[in-house]
């Protein structure tokens, strides 16, 4: 793939030839994956994401037109699943494993649309929530990411001279080259893409992947981004999210199913998937609750992916229910992508090394990492913590609690009656940044 001048893009097309969504597929593969199954046991139920700005600080009202937000947010509504995309999604090998869409649900992709979508501005702020069949609101939450964030990058090099645009991206392309350089170092580093979500941009994100590529070779086994992975003849990586267990949650009748929901998704899952893609997510209501009421069975799953509570403290949790278990975490996985720079992957990687096996998913960190690069000496290209979550479902408010109660989403009342079923222990509140 030609590596593409970015710097000269920017400035000769202000970036109008470039829609930020070019496709379906620029979205991340836990996506794709977790939609089968959602259309196979959950085709009913109306679901309502919105998009949730943790760093209030970042007025994006007042920095994002708004004209400019809803052409980009109508564009993907245009695009449909190609048939090169479809070909490629049922003839391709995910995990080692052939066929992991089924002709069914792929005939069902062919019709795709994105939903409408429900935008206005408060207080400075954008009010972005998506109503509708989970089947289709699910799919909003990754582009209306990339969509404002990329718009935020836009406004933030709107105006700047080419020589300026120049060293910016020389600087952040060096700034990232020196990364690759100590990540070279770690023997037996498992690392993969994480970072569309939380983007600078589609091509940035692309010049990201393209090198690790080269810089890390073996090391570097994918990237969670369907269109970057076909693209660029790499590995798509993931499996499933937080939104399972919070619809899950929020569907409960009562305390006790609403205590043995993350378990009802995780054996629904198991069964789509025929038992592969045993990865767990164990915060949505934080990590103590789930392994102190964990069946059995979860112990004979592949891994975790510890993602709100800080790493170490986090995967040496885990670790001391897999021995209390009978297991020797040496046979088992823990991925970690939850805010992690060069320096926390160095760290952790050094901690587990020969204890467990390691994976790390490199996100916002990754893809978005402008910090100290702008000649001005701004701050302006600095990250921001923005979600998409689910908020309702069928009516009823959605809930997640988070290792870290900072990244708590939910109406207070219903926040306090899943904390007195699942309990507050080893839930720690720490600054969240991306």
């Amino acid at each position: 793939m030609p590596v593409t001048d970015i710097a000269s893009r920017t400035y000769d097309h202000s970036f109008r030839l470039d829609p930020i969504i070019r496709s379906l597929l620029d979205t991340d593969f836990y996506k794709l994956l977790m939609l089968q199954m959602i259309l196979a046991l959950y085709g009913d139920q109306q679901v309502t994401f919105s998009m949730i700005n943790r760093s209030r600080h970042v007025r994006l009202g007042d920095i994002i037109d708004e004209s400019e937000l809803r052409a980009q947010l109508d564009h993907a509504r245009t695009l449909r699943f190609s048939k090169k995309e479809l070909i490629w999604l049922a003839g391709n090998t995910f995990y080692g494993r052939t066929l992991m869409f089924s002709a069914e649900f792929l005939r069902w992709l062919t019709g795709f649309q994105l939903p409408e979508y429900e935008l206005r501005k408060l207080d400075g702020q954008y009010e972005l929530h998506f109503h509708g069949n989970w089947t289709h609101t699910s799919m909003w939450e990754i582009p209306a990411l990339a969509i404002v964030n990329e718009l935020r990058s836009r406004a933030a090099v709107k105006g700047r001279g080419r020589f300026e645009l120049d060293v910016l991206y020389a600087r952040a392309k060096a700034k990232l080259w020196s990364k690759v350089e100590r990540l070279r170092r770690l023997e037996g580093l498992v690392l993969s893409d994480f970072g569309t979500r939380r983007r600078h941009g589609f091509l940035w994100q692309r010049w990201c992947v393209e090198a690790l590529k080269e810089g890390l070779g073996e090391r570097f086994i994918g990237t969670s981004n369907v269109l970057l992975a076909m693209d660029s003849d790499l590995e798509a990586i993931g499996t499933n999210a937080h939104e399972l267990p919070m619809v899950a949650a929020a569907l409960a009748a009562n305390d006790a199913e609403l205590r043995a929901a993350p378990y009802r998704i995780l054996e629904q899952w198991s069964r789509i998937y025929g038992g592969n893609l045993l990865i767990a997510l164990p915060d949505a209501f934080g990590t103590h609750a789930f392994l102190r009421d964990a069946p059995e069975w979860v112990a004979d799953w592949t891994g975790f992916r510890p993602d709100s509570a800080p790493p170490i403290p986090g995967g040496e949790e885990i670790m001391k229910w897999w021995k209390e278990k009978g297991v020797d975490p040496r046979e088992k996985l823990l991925v970690f992508s939850d805010g992690m720079d060069v320096g926390s992957i160095e760290d952790t990687f050094h901690h587990f090394n020969g204890r467990v096996r390691t994976s790390f998913g490199w996100g916002t960190n990754l893809t978005n990492d402008f910090v100290g690069c702008p000649v001005d000496g701004s701050r302006i290209l600095d990250p921001i913590s923005l979600v998409c979550k689910v908020t309702s479902v069928d009516g009823r408010p959605a809930v997640k609690l988070s290792d870290n109660p900072e990244k708590a989403t939910g109406q207070g009342a219903e926040i306090e009656r899943y904390l007195r079923v699942f309990g507050n222990q080893g839930r720690v509140p720490s600054a969240v940044r991306v």
